[in-house]
């Protein structure tokens, strides 16, 4: 019954509650006996205590009382009356308030057991959530106790390993990661750790591998743990090594290329004057006048073999997205040393022919050279530029250093005074001549300017279909662009 008046919104229990209170009123006051009926206001005191805030408990348990008092057929006198209404209103007051707290208290459980569930929910979900992320990672994923057993471990960590699915977990990571059991637990006096490291690795069949390792430990009620993520690096330090033996053997090709070039032209000058000489007869019977004319003959069979880089070493190159690249590169470290690097690539500019990686190289040493041209400057500046000028795409590294003071010895090699071997420039342009391009330098009122005139795929193609390539390109040298000083040479490498 109770369950039933207690149904219903704030208003209709209100209304039962004066229906009761009214009904009980009116018994009361009907009944002409000594039996009072104003204990069953403890009924509808029941059912405001279930919608009313304290204060309000209280009028209701008031005028209770007071008609209470006013419809029983005891005579009030003030020292009977004032103990009785207390006790009644006590008695009134104390049903309300105990319904009120025992309303409230399973709301407030109610609550907490939503939040509980919404919580328990959100957490499930995340737990899927994360499962599945590792479950489902490329990278070998698990957890290692404070003795270095596997606690936990993906399906990528098993194939990484060379294990079956679900056996790597109580296993020692010693057998397969020992760097991994060096780390400290934290504690008191190791304190977490968040870092990444590089390691040699070994699978369960004894292959080895390279692997990078980030990891963190963390602390636990039941100890320390380590997480781990292991990506196996083998075959990009196999690419790497693969790439770097390319590079230096494309590289020591062309110079080797250009040295013998220089060689030739010596050879060709030293064999006019050995031929001078022979036509005046003076050394006609000499043996070693004979012997130099042998040796001649042999440097330049030796200078005349064909060690330049083929033009199929080159292929289309993105040259917007190279120079992105070569602006993160550099960018820092020009900051670092407080100089400004202006960035202007028009564009829209078309692929160009040249091998990437070398002609990131080029465009490095430009960088370097010029990083090195400003260090003692007050105006600091390197602008570098890109855009089209007639069929060429030219990108100039224009700086504000010192400028260069002997531009005749530019791009020779093994120049006095330079850095290191003075091949730099020497070696860049012929690199970039390799790929049917141009490095070329021109002098500025403030500082040096370098450019690298480079081909466009889409302009070389329709050259060789038209059948008007230039020989000279193609073999690697450059030709003048009219208007243009011609490279000579400096200090600079």
């Amino acid at each position: 019954m109770l369950s039933f008046l207690l149904r219903g919104s704030r208003g209709a229990v209100l209304l039962k509650a004066a229906i009761m209170i009214g009904v009980i009123a009116f018994a009361d006051w009907r009944v002409e006996k000594d039996l009072p009926l104003g204990f069953l206001y403890l009924f509808p005191m029941l059912l405001v205590g279930s919608v009313l805030s304290r204060w309000q408990i209280v009028a209701v348990a008031a005028c209770c009382t007071f008609l209470t008092e006013v419809f029983d057929s005891f005579q009030w006198r003030p020292e009977a009356g004032i103990p009785r209404d207390i006790l009644i209103f006590a008695a009134f007051a104390g049903m309300g308030l105990f319904v009120y707290e025992i309303v409230r208290s399973r709301q407030i459980t109610l609550q907490h057991l939503d939040l509980i569930q919404n919580e328990s929910e959100a957490r499930r979900a995340a737990e899927e959530q994360l499962q599945v992320l590792v479950e489902t990672s490329p990278a070998a994923i698990f957890s290692i106790d404070s003795a270095g057993r596997v606690l936990l471990a993906n399906d990528a960590a098993h194939r990484l390993l060379a294990l079956s699915p679900g056996t790597l977990p109580g296993k020692s990571i010693r057998n397969y990661l020992p760097s991994l059991v060096n780390v400290p637990a934290p504690d008191d006096n190791h304190p977490s750790f968040r870092t990444v490291m590089q390691c040699r690795g070994q699978r369960e069949d004894g292959e080895a591998f390279l692997a990078d390792i980030w990891f963190s430990t963390y602390r636990t009620s039941v100890g320390s743990r380590l997480a781990a993520m292991v990506v196996d690096t083998s075959e990009d330090l196999r690419t790497r090594e693969e790439f770097s033996l390319h590079q230096l053997l494309a590289a020591s090709r062309i110079l080797v290329g250009a040295v013998s070039h220089e060689v030739r032209n010596v050879c060709g000058a030293i064999a006019v004057v050995h031929e001078n000489l022979a036509r005046s007869g003076a050394l006609a019977q000499n043996k070693d006048f004979e012997a130099l004319g042998t040796l001649i003959l042999a440097l330049e069979k030796i200078a005349a073999m064909d060690l330049r880089q083929t033009i199929n070493q080159a292929a289309s190159v993105d040259l917007q997205a190279l120079l992105e690249e070569l602006r993160i590169v550099v960018e820092p470290s020009l900051r670092e040393k407080d100089m400004e690097l202006r960035w202007l690539v028009e564009p829209g500019l078309p692929v160009v022919w040249a091998d990437r990686q070398s002609l990131m190289q080029i465009f490095l040493n430009l960088t370097k050279n010029s990083e090195r041209a400003l260090l003692n400057e007050q105006r600091r500046e390197l602008a570098i530029t890109a855009r089209m000028e007639q069929d060429r795409v030219v990108v100039r590294f224009r700086d504000t250093g010192c400028g260069v003071g002997e531009p005749d010895r530019l791009f020779r090699p093994f120049q006095h005074g330079a850095q290191a071997t003075g091949l730099g420039l020497y070696l860049s342009r012929a690199l970039v001549r390799s790929f049917r391009g141009d490095l070329r330098y021109e002098p500025e009122a403030e500082g040096s300017s370098f450019i690298v005139a480079l081909s466009p795929v889409l302009f070389d193609s329709m050259k060789e279909a038209n059948g008007t390539a230039d020989p000279d390109i193609a073999g690697g040298r450059s030709q003048p662009v009219p208007g243009q000083p011609q490279p000579v040479a400096s200090s600079r490498a």
